[in-house]
């Protein structure tokens, strides 16, 4: 089990507490605020693929960062809503940051990562670096 499982069990207990615990209350009712990052990983031999849902992001305003085996996906959000009542004009707008972060069993080669976004959709191909498996040290 990698700390990404144990990170996702917790998750699961307790979903809408731990994922809007941070955030602002909603007081419009009309708009959507966006949920936090989700992320499907997949590795082969060469390679994490890693798929995010960023619903409203635009690519000038996402953040990947890798420290190691440390990714980290940030977002500023950015929504707006135009609503006609009547002769009135009403604008409901939302601002605001999700984040995910996530550690990978092996460092990635950040040279060679890859970073596209489209249609709200971020996918990452992140090579594993060269020499940097797991070793075991013998205890004397």
């Amino acid at each position: 089990m990698n700390a990404l499982t144990r990170i996702d069990r917790l998750e699961n207990l307790f979903p809408d507490m731990l994922r809007r615990w941070a955030r602002p209350l909603q007081l419009i009712d009309d708009v959507d605020l966006p949920a936090d990052i989700r992320v499907d990983v997949n590795e082969n031999d060469k390679e994490y693929l890693v798929t995010a849902e960023i619903p409203g992001a635009k690519k000038e305003d996402v953040r990947v960062s890798i420290d190691g085996n440390y990714v980290s996906i940030s977002a500023e959000i950015k929504k707006d809503q135009q609503k006609k009542h009547g002769r009135a004009l009403v604008t409901e707008t939302y601002r605001g940051s999700v984040s995910r972060g996530f550690s990978l069993a092996t460092e990635v080669d950040e040279k060679t990562a890859v970073a596209k976004l489209e249609d709200g959709v971020l996918r990452l191909t992140l090579p594993k670096r060269e020499g940097a498996g797991r070793s075991t040290l013998e205890i004397q």
